[in-house]
């Protein structure tokens, strides 16, 4: 039933009858009327339904009708002569499907905070916000596969539980079977939940040539931040035959793609997103699709930033990982639109990052937007082994576990790049939710995990 109640505001009036099936947002009676609001979750408009007094069950069952309440409702469409809508369905029979006391409903017409919505997970998404958000996060999964299908890419299932630390931090939540031995590990070596799938696609993308996985990933780091979450989703694609600059573009242009089809495809929900969320979303979502996003070296960024550096909480010098009130500084307040950093230092970058001929340096790029920071994390990744063997030795990893990793350059090595979008902080950017918790259906926080 997608877009039911959508399409039928839409449509001319009808003199047969149709059947609605939703959820009850308001009740309001009037003399020997009661005019419903039903919604049935395809879109953010209720359909107006008028129930006339000489229903059978008007006094027993529909004059007790409250918000949550679930019906069914057979009737005809008719031109409606109130303000804001085309039509309205004028009830035939109305079936009650299931009560919802109005005396503990905790969702009724007021406007909730988010917060609150927070602590009620499971019946958050009836709420419009919620619902919005979720319609727009579906829309851009879908682009985001159709982005990498029009493109040829082959998509690839990377495993949630790896023996392979990608980002070498150590920050895995451990998995182990019940009654596990420490020296008889049920997968025959310990085990976490993926980081990224990334080292996974670089198999498949030495293979199959241009590839790109969509998953769940997992990260135990104990931030309890409007920015981070323990589990959450990634884009990454790989691509062999593959520099720095194909991977900036292919990244540029996967954001404007997406963006593009939300603001196509999701008008309503975004208009009440840049309604009561955030003031001027629309336009800032128009102009990363229109303008050129800026390219800059994280040297020249760190020049750039070292100018107002007090009016930092963490001061910037070249070696720091720029922080999220850096990234904002530079697309907020410098340029005013995307900024794409390139070659940042190796030293606070990952062992498979391809290094620089300058040898301080790698081909790494970031790509901020204004509100988030980094929004997209890549780079090209280092194709030669003895580089490779060289990094990974500095950084204190055991090449023996690497060991497939490595064959990877000792049989056929290409050059090939690809980067890590997160997905929720797509969702954030494109909804305005300054909290990360909002956009994921159940997230998983420290100390909070719902459903």
């Amino acid at each position: 039933m997608a877009d039911r109640i959508q399409k039928l505001l839409q449509q001319k009036p009808d003199a047969n009858s149709i059947t609605v099936k939703g959820w009850v947002r308001t009740r309001r009676d009037t003399g020997s009327f009661s005019f419903l609001e039903i919604n049935d979750g395809s879109c953010l408009s209720n359909l107006q339904v008028i129930v006339d007094g000489s229903l059978s069950n008007y006094e027993e069952e529909v004059t007790k009708l409250s918000a949550g309440c679930s019906v069914v409702v057979t009737g005809v469409l008719q031109d409606s002569p109130a303000k804001g809508q085309t039509v309205e369905l004028h009830a035939a029979t109305v079936t009650v499907l299931g009560w919802a006391d109005p005396e503990t409903y905790p969702l009724q017409k007021k406007r909730h905070t988010l917060e609150f919505l927070r602590s009620i997970s499971h019946l958050r998404p009836r709420t419009n916000a919620l619902g919005a958000v979720t319609r727009v996060r579906s829309r851009l999964t879908i682009a985001v596969n159709r982005f990498f299908q029009e493109r040829d890419f082959i998509q690839v299932h990377t495993p949630i539980i790896t023996t392979s630390d990608c980002e070498g931090a150590g920050e895995m939540f451990q998995v182990s079977a019940a009654g596990e031995k420490k020296d008889a590990p049920f997968f025959g070596s310990p085990a976490g939940l993926t980081v990224s799938g990334q080292l996974q696609a670089e198999v498949y993308a030495l293979a199959l040539g241009n590839v790109y996985t969509f998953g769940p990933t997992f990260r135990a780091e104990n931030s309890n931040t409007s920015r981070h979450l323990a589990e959450f989703w990634m884009i990454e694609p790989e691509m062999a035959f593959c520099d720095l600059a194909c991977n900036m573009e292919l990244a540029t242009d996967l954001l404007k793609f997406v963006l593009q089809d939300v603001l196509e495809n999701c008008t309503e929900d975004l208009a009440l997103c840049n309604k009561f969320i955030e003031k001027g979303l629309l336009q800032k979502l128009q102009d990363v699709v229109d303008k050129d996003f800026v390219h800059l070296t994280y040297s020249a960024a760190v020049e750039e930033l070292q100018k107002v550096n007090d009016d930092f909480e963490y001061p910037v010098e070249w070696g720091i990982d720029l922080q999220s009130e850096h990234e904002r500084y530079l697309t907020e307040k410098v340029y005013k639109c995307p900024v794409i950093v390139t070659d940042y230092p190796a030293s606070i970058k990952p062992f498979y990052m391809r290094v620089s001929d300058d040898g301080k340096t790698v081909a790494a790029m970031d790509i901020l937007v204004p509100g988030i920071g980094e929004i997209v994390g890549g780079s090209q990744r280092e194709e030669r082994l003895d580089v490779l063997e060289k990094r990974m030795n500095d950084a204190g990893i055991d090449t023996k576990e690497y060991d497939w990793y490595l064959d990877l350059r000792r049989y056929g090595t290409v050059p090939h790049a690809g980067f890590g979008l997160g997905f929720e902080r797509l969702v954030q950017f494109a909804t305005g939710m300054s909290n990360i918790r909002e956009v994921i259906p159940f997230p998983r926080t420290p100390g909070f995990a719902p459903c």
